[in-house]
């Protein structure tokens, strides 16, 4: 049996050392110690790495509202890409969305829920859980997880009942109104303006 040293192996796979080094103590990597005490790795698992890495990928997903707010879009993605940087994940995608967290019809929302359903993704990077979906994130985590992918969120931002009632209140009035009136529309504006001030007085 022909032992690699860690460094050849993330040449190999493309990752950084970090990342083996968590692998193998999680025991995803299947790892010898020397004599003198250092990793070596077998060949063959080296190659059954290499067969999931080339179909799972890491991906992640960023989504706003509206396209006011392409500002919160960027840095989304780039804390999406800052985090799996410090990770070890290389390089990676990032979906994006605008749109409402209600609306199961997101072209990139869509996309990302195919390439899990088909095996294609290891981990599904957020900056929050409602970035992802407003309602059943849970639900969803668990359908992810029984494809093989787990879902990470960045920020566990922790809010108050009343705060989440609102969010929520304002998140359902803005979806509906946007389907009758037009999301660029004033009339969209002035009835979510007056929702948000009704909730905050």
């Amino acid at each position: 049996m022909r032992l690699l040293r860690p460094k050849v192996v993330c040449e190999m796979l493309g990752i950084h050392p970090n990342t083996l080094r968590r692998w193998i103590k999680e025991g995803r990597v299947r790892a010898v110690r020397t004599p003198k005490g250092r990793f070596r790795i077998p060949e063959d698992e080296v190659l059954r790495l290499m067969g999931e890495l080339q179909v799972r990928r890491v991906i992640g997903y960023a989504r706003v509202s509206s396209s006011t707010q392409r500002d919160d879009l960027e840095r989304q993605k780039q804390l999406i890409l800052e985090y799996a940087e410090k990770k070890g994940y290389g390089s990676i995608e990032v979906l994006t969305d605008i749109g409402s967290g209600l609306n199961e019809r997101r072209r990139s929302f869509l996309k990302l829920l195919d390439m899990v359903s088909e095996k294609k993704v290891s981990k599904v990077i957020v900056a929050y859980p409602d970035r992802l979906t407003r309602f059943g994130f849970e639900t969803l985590r668990r359908l992810f997880s029984a494809f093989g992918t787990q879902i990470e969120v960045i920020n566990f931002e922790e809010k108050s009942p009343q705060k989440e009632l609102v969010e929520d209140l304002v998140a359902i009035v803005s979806h509906f109104a946007g389907k009758l009136y037009g999301m660029r529309s004033h009339r969209y504006k002035r009835v979510v303006e007056g929702v948000k001030r009704l909730l905050s007085g």
